[in-house]
C-alpha cells in the first residue's frame, strides 16, 4: 500500500514556543514550580524529556503557556531539528515548537521518528547567513510519512523496543548519579563520613582535613585550537571532545564528538576518566563555564578542543575532584568568574584562588572506591543505551522506507 505524505499541519496542531518578557533571563521569571524546557533539555533528551535545568515561577508562567505532557518539543533554533517528547508538562520558548498530533491521524512517537529520519533535511533548509533557523515557512515545506494511523502504530511498536531499554537504562543512570551526590552530600557537606564520631571537628574543619586552593590540588591544559578545515566528516581522524560533549548544567554527552585531522600536543589527549571543564558559554540557554564531564572508557583516542580545559589532579583522586564540581557546588562558584557580551569565556587562572576543602587520604579513597562501583554500572548501562540506539537506527530507515514486513 502507497503511503501518502503531509505537510506538519496535516498531521496535528503546530505552535510556536512563548516567552513574551525582556529579557528573557530576567531573574523574575525564574525559580517557581513550572519545569521551563530549553533547547539543550530537547538535545540531552531521548524519547521522552523529563529532565531540564530552569524552572518559571507564576511571573514566567503569565507571559509564557504551559505545555502538556505528550507534547512533541522541535527545536528551531541554535539546535535544529532535535526532538523529544514533554514527559511532564512544562513550558517552553519561541525558539522551539509544539506539536500535538490529530487523534487517528497521527501518532506523536512516529512523528519524532521521522523527524530522526529528515533532520539533516530541516538543518540544510535553516542554513542562515547569520544563524541557523527553522521558520514555520521552512519547516511547513518538508513532507511526512503518513501512512494509515494502524502502520504508524505497529512502526512505533517496533521501535519502542528500544527505547523503552534506553529509558529504563537512563532512569537507573540518575539513580546511581542521584546516589553519588548523596552520598558526597553525606560526607563531605554534612560531615557524617566514617569515623566522624571519633572525630574532632574545629570551626567546621575535621582533623587531618584543609582548605586548599585550586593552585595546590590540580594543573590544568588547555584545548586545541582548530578550524573547520581541520574536521573530518567521514570517521578519519581523532575523535575530538568539544562543548557540546558537556551536558547543561555538566555531565558528558555522547553524542557529539567531532573527528579532527590536524595535529595536537601530547598533553592534550583524552582518556577514560579524565575531566574536561567548560570555559566558554555556547549560548544564553545553556551554562557550561565551570560545568565539568567525566570521559567515558573509549578504545579510540581522543582530543578536546579549546573551548575546554583538562583537569589534571595533583595528589587528590579524579573521582573526588569530579564529585566536587558536580556535587559541591564549585562550577556554580566559577561560572560568574567568566567575562564577555555575547560569549562568556573564562580564564581559567582566575579561578585558581578558589579554595576546597580536602579530607583525609583514607577518606577520599573509601570515598573514590564507592564512586568507582557506580561509575562502572553507568558504564555497563550506557553501553546498552549505544548498542540499542545503533540498532534502532538500522531499523528506522527499513521500516521508514518500508523494507521491512509489518503487516
Amino acid at each position: 500500500m502507497k503511503w501518502e505524505y503531509k505537510s506538519l499541519d496535516e498531521l496535528g496542531s503546530v505552535s510556536r514556543g512563548r516567552s513574551k518578557h525582556r529579557p528573557r533571563n530576567d531573574a523574575s521569571l525564574f525559580g517557581g514550580k513550572y519545569p521551563f524546557i530549553q533547547t539543550a533539555d530537547v538535545k540531552d533528551a531521548n524519547l521522552y524529556l523529563t529532565q531540564y535545568s530552569e524552572t518559571y515561577n507564576d511571573k514566567g508562567l503569565e507571559q509564557s503557556k504551559l505545555w502538556k505532557a505528550g507534547t512533541l518539543c522541535i527545536t528551531i533554533a541554535a539546535n535544529i531539528a532535535d526532538t523529544s517528547i514533554l514527559g511532564i508538562d512544562a513550558c517552553f520558548p519561541d525558539s522551539i515548537m509544539g506539536f500535538v498530533p490529530f487523534e487517528d491521524v497521527s501518532n506523536v512517537k512516529f512523528v519524532k521518528y521521522a523527524f530522526d529520519m529528515l533532520q539533516r533535511d530541516c538543518k540544510q533548509i535553516s542554513q542562515g547567513t547569520a544563524q541557523d533557523n527553522l521558520s514555520w515557512e521552512k519547516l511547513s515545506t518538508i513532507k511526512f510519512p503518513a501512512p494509515d494511523i494502524k502502520v504508524q502504530n505497529k512502526i512505533v511498536d517496533y521501535l519502542s523496543v528500544y527505547d523503552d531499554l534506553i529509558e529504563n537504562n537512563q532512569k537507573q543512570i540518575r539513580l546511581l548519579e542521584e546516589a553519588a551526590r548523596r552520598l558526597y552530600k553525606e560526607w563531605f557537606v554534612d560531615l557524617r563520613f566514617p569515623g566522624y564520631v571519633d572525630c574532632q571537628i574545629v570551626d567546621g574543619v575535621p582533623t587531618g582535613w584543609k582548605y586548599l586552593p585550586f593552585s595546590e590540588i590540580f594543573d590544568y591544559v588547555r584545548g586545541k585550537s582548530y578550524t573547520s578545515k581541520d574536521l573530518s566528516e567521514t570517521n578519519e581522524g581523532i575523535l575530538m571532545v568539544n562543548l557540546k560533549n558537556i551536558r547543561a548544567f555538566g555531565g558528558y554527552n555522547r553524542n557529539a564528538e567531532k573527528r579532527f585531522l590536524g595535529k595536537y600536543k601530547v598533553e592534550q589527549t583524552l582518556c577514560g576518566g579524565d575531566i574536561v571543564m567548560g570555559v566558554t558559554d555556547m549560548t544564553q540557554e545553556r551554562r557550561l563555564v565551570g560545568y565539568v564531564a567525566l570521559i567515558p572508557n573509549s578504545k579510540e583516542e581522543m582530543t578536546f578542543s579549546m573551548d575546554l580545559i583538562k583537569i589534571i589532579p595533583r595528589h587528590i583522586s579524579k573521582n573526588f575532584l569530579y564529585s566536587a564540581f558536580s556535587y559541591g557546588g564549585f562550577s556554580r562558584k566559577i561560572s560568574p568568574l567568566a567575562n564577555g557580551v555575547n560569549v562568556l569565556h573564562l580564564k581559567p587562572e582566575t579561578m585558581m584562588r578558589l579554595e576546597m576543602l580536602v579530607p583525609t587520604l583514607e577518606i577520599e579513597k573509601k570515598y573514590s572506591s564507592i564512586f568507582e562501583v557506580y561509575q562502572m554500572k553507568i558504564e555497563v548501562l550506557q553501553k546498552q543505551i549505544d548498542e540499542a540506539k545503533q540498532a534502532r537506527e538500522k531499523l528506522l530507515p527499513k521500516l521508514m522506507l518500508k523494507e521491512v514486513d509489518i503487516s
